[in-house]
Parts: C-alpha cells; structure tokens; sequence
C-alpha cells in the first residue's frame, strides 16, 4: 500500500499502457485492484449481461414462455418435426 501510494502516477501509467489489473495488498493481504477504465467497463457489461440471462431463464411458467409444441402450432408447423 505504501508503495502504491508513493508511486500511484506509475501504477497508473502501468495499468493504462499493459491493460493488465495491479493488485495492490495490505501486510501481504490482496486490498484492492487497480483496473484500467476499459477493463472495468468490460467487467461490468458481462456481470450485467449474465444478470439478464439469468433473468430469462427464471421461471418456466412465466407467460413469456411457451412449450415446443405451442411455437410449432402458432408457425403452422404441425406435428412433424421434419416440416
């Protein structure tokens, strides 16, 4: 920490040129983690996108849902899947 703190424009520059995340530690514990602003948005766009795939496939029973056979009637499919 002390060093980081010493040298905090380096560790900067460091994560802007590498694009690769600093772990800063505390008494040889992990404290925090310096990202670069991309690294963070990308980060944060996944975590968001698989929040919203988990969403959808919650409850099976929601109305949002319809069975196989269902969707091949509404396309006028029939009963063969080979159509």
């Amino acid at each position: 920490m002390a060093e980081f703190k010493g040298q905090a424009a380096r560790w900067f520059r460091r994560v802007a040129e590498t694009n690769q995340p600093v772990v800063i530690t505390q008494n040889g514990k992990p404290a925090g983690v310096l990202l670069s602003p991309t690294e963070y948005d990308r980060i944060v766009e996944r975590e968001r996108f698989l929040r919203d795939v988990a969403a959808g496939l919650g409850d099976p029973g929601d109305a949002w849902t319809i069975t196989t056979d269902e969707l091949r009637r509404r396309l006028g499919l029939g009963d063969d899947p080979g159509k």
